[in-house]
């Protein structure tokens, strides 16, 4: 199975007061460390912009990825997901990732993609931690054209296919997000560790 990961890094980090993709974590951004991942668990990968796409581009590119600019990041993160499958050449199944996944493991893809495979009715596998259902999402294809047609968000979605969502164990990062300074801190102590 081809998969591909759509990168959500449009936004403002307005909570943040920098963008928090550029933050630096034992020397590298956070959006380095993410797609050092990314790239060694899937075949596609597309970083979406928005808010200041320049440095984000910049690291993309580092990276050898491609990269797809959402002139509608405003309207939200379904606007962004819409641009990267827009852009998704070839896959089976596509991962929607949060651009501040600090910890996200290339083992933790590589199992959500096998529940996939092993499950022909599932259309999307999300990892589950302390109860919570966490990030990334992964899609299967078959949903590319009802998730463009979505004018809200991905809820409605993910509510109609409730019965072919199945669940994997993530750990504590698929859970994990930093909105402020004091959660980057949190998250940096625990990457650290």
């Amino acid at each position: 199975m081809r998969t591909g990961a759509i990168v959500l890094a449009a936004g403002k980090s307005s909570r943040m007061g920098a963008n928090k993709l550029l933050l630096e974590v034992a020397g590298r951004t956070v959006l380095d460390r993410l797609l050092d991942a990314l790239t060694q668990a899937v075949d596609e990968v597309v970083v979406v912009t928005g808010n200041n796409p320049e440095p984000i581009r910049k690291i993309a590119e580092a990276h050898g990825v491609r990269v797809a600019h959402n002139p509608d990041h405003e309207k939200g993160m379904t606007t962004s997901f819409q641009t990267g499958i827009r852009v998704m050449r070839n896959v089976d199944a596509a991962f929607l990732v949060l651009g501040d996944q600090l910890g996200l493991r290339p083992e933790l893809m590589r199992r959500m993609a096998a529940a996939m495979e092993d499950v022909p009715g599932a259309f999307m596998v999300s990892p589950t931690h302390g109860g919570r259902r966490g990030h990334p999402v992964l899609f299967r294809a078959s949903l590319f054209g009802e998730i463009l047609g979505v004018e809200g968000t991905l809820r409605e979605v993910v509510d109609a296919y409730a019965d072919a969502h199945v669940h994997v164990e993530g750990g504590e990062w698929s859970t994990l997000d930093f909105d402020t300074p004091e959660d980057f801190e949190r998250a940096k102590r625990l990457f650290e560790r």
